[in-house]
């Protein structure tokens, strides 16, 4: 009996541990899910007004978001794309867009794009680039992504990387990574040109010369 009691009481101490140690997990996974999503948001909102500066707007990028497909610009599955207003009317869309042929994978970046169809600026989210190289997509790398700004393709220069006849300067000794950026950034104006409309939530113009009959 005496064993028995033993026994019994080790299994329920066991059974104790067991509980709390799940508790400790669940408890610190939470904790550690929350924080992590915290420190994602907060990079994204920095990226997000480093394209548009929060002075420039009068709306919260973060909140004033809208659901997309875009397998074009490299995403199999609905992403979340934003609008920057000024005196509610939508001045600038960003995107985000997957670079799929970059020289080490993925290059996953948000465009955002200006009514009028122009480059309000690039920001590499995530890649896989080599460190000294590729990675000079970073703004703490070099000011190469910067050279995106204010470029349209209006102006009459080719979209491309300058060793393929473009405007935009490679890096040296690594050209697959600029071009695998240039390009797809080229693909988010085409994208936003045959979409202009909804993306901008601009209302059809209706004719004044319309007969209204009743």
């Amino acid at each position: 009996m005496k064993l028995f009691s033993e026994m019994r009481t080790s299994t329920q101490a066991i059974s104790l541990f067991a509980v709390v140690c799940a508790a400790v997990i669940a408890i610190t996974q939470v904790s550690t899910e929350e924080k992590i999503a915290d420190n994602e948001r907060e990079f994204r909102a920095k990226a997000l007004y480093e394209i548009v500066p929060r002075e420039q707007i009068d709306n919260q990028l973060l909140e004033d978001t809208f659901e997309i497909q875009l397998f074009e610009l490299g995403h199999q599955a609905p992403v979340t794309a934003y609008r920057a207003r000024k005196d509610g009317v939508v001045k600038t869309v960003i995107i985000p867009v997957t670079a799929p042929d970059g020289y080490s994978g993925n290059i996953h970046m948000i465009v955002g794009i200006n009514a009028d169809a122009s480059v309000a600026g690039v920001r590499v989210l995530a890649h896989k680039e080599t460190p000294g190289l590729g990675d000079k997509v970073e703004t703490k790398k070099s000011d190469w992504i910067l050279s995106f700004n204010g470029k349209s393709k209006v102006d009459g220069q080719y979209w491309g990387v300058q060793k393929d006849g473009g405007r935009f300067d490679q890096f040296t000794g690594a050209t697959i990574t600029p071009r695998a950026v240039v390009n797809a950034v080229g693909r988010a104006l085409d994208y936003f040109t045959a979409n202009r409309i909804a993306l901008l939530e601009v209302k059809p113009v209706e004719n004044p010369n319309q007969e209204v009959t009743n």
